[in-house]
């Protein structure tokens, strides 16, 4: 009998989160605003997993330059459905690879963003006195700096790399995210329930992580939506001036900083990277104004 409980308590553990999910996908159905910015991100999230099934050349592959939209390979027959750069590459092989990169280093840069400023804005948030006092002036430090100098900062000292640009957005970001998570703490921390645990006697960890983490969670998430938003240009733009993802594997950014010189003659080369870049953004913000519209609601 012990050994069916212990074994029926993973379970019911199981259904309790497969249920918070079917609840969470129909809440965001009641936000068309909210689907359509899901269903944009999903888009870009599944061309990126079949990338070598949906691309139609490699990516890295020279075969024609300067074809046009539309154009065809005389030697496969295949049609380059957005052009050629420069040296030949198809232009749409290399942005549906480039999404790879950026719905990878994008979520890791900004879920690491996020532990360290939580952690750092609950410490000041429920501690109070001299914890909040160094990590607030930390955070003031950093946040007097323009962010994109920073970015440039960092990258150049320590060269581009894609863990160097996950560090740079951490360093740059967690303070932010700090003071939005220490706001909420000095709210949430008065609570009943928080007073409830101090009185049975919970360790400050748990009463941080398990009591006001998890009601903070509604403005974090949305939050986190925009701000992958943000660290999506930043990716972009880190490419463009040469500091982001090291080729020769597509990089968005990077796509245009190659091509920005022939722009007047062939658009077609940074229009389409640049394109790309602005649905993804445009996805994550219409995304969260649909969390932030269920969250007003209830």
């Amino acid at each position: 009998m012990v050994a069916s409980a212990e074994t029926a308590e993973p379970e019911t553990q199981r259904q309790s989160g497969l249920t918070r999910v079917i609840k969470a996908i129909g809440l965001l159905r009641e936000s068309p605003v909210g689907m359509i910015g899901a269903g944009i991100v999903l888009a870009w999230v599944v061309a990126a997993i079949l990338a070598p099934m949906l691309a139609p050349f490699d990516p890295n592959a020279t075969i024609m330059p300067f074809q046009r939209p539309g154009a065809v390979d005389p030697a496969s027959g295949a049609t380059f459905w957005l052009g050629t750069d420069k040296i030949g590459r198809d232009i749409l092989s290399r942005i549906i690879y480039g999404g790879r990169r950026v719905l990878i280093y994008g979520p890791i840069a900004t879920i690491a963003a996020y532990a360290v400023g939580i952690i750092m804005g609950l410490a000041a948030g429920y501690f109070r006195g001299w914890w909040d006092a160094v990590l607030s002036r930390v955070s003031d430090i950093v946040l007097s700096f323009p962010i994109f100098v920073l970015y440039v900062i960092v990258i150049s000292t320590f060269g581009a790399s894609g863990l160097n640009i996950v560090l740079a957005i951490i360093f740059a970001s967690a303070p932010g995210i700090m003071r939005i998570v220490r706001g909420l703490t000095l709210d949430l921390r008065n609570r009943d329930y928080v007073a409830a645990s101090q009185t049975r006697g919970e360790s400050s960890l748990y009463i941080m992580f398990v009591e006001i983490l998890p009601n903070a969670r509604g403005p974090l998430i949305v939050d986190a939506c925009l701000r992958l938003g943000y660290v999506t240009i930043t990716i972009g733009t880190l490419g463009f001036l040469g500091l982001g993802l090291p080729p020769p594997d597509p990089d968005w950014g990077g796509m245009v900083n190659e091509n920005r010189a022939l722009a007047p003659a062939f658009p077609h080369m940074i229009v389409y990277p640049c394109l790309a870049i602005s649905s993804l953004v445009l996805g994550l913000n219409l995304l969260a104004d649909g969390l932030r519209e269920i969250a007003i609601r209830d």
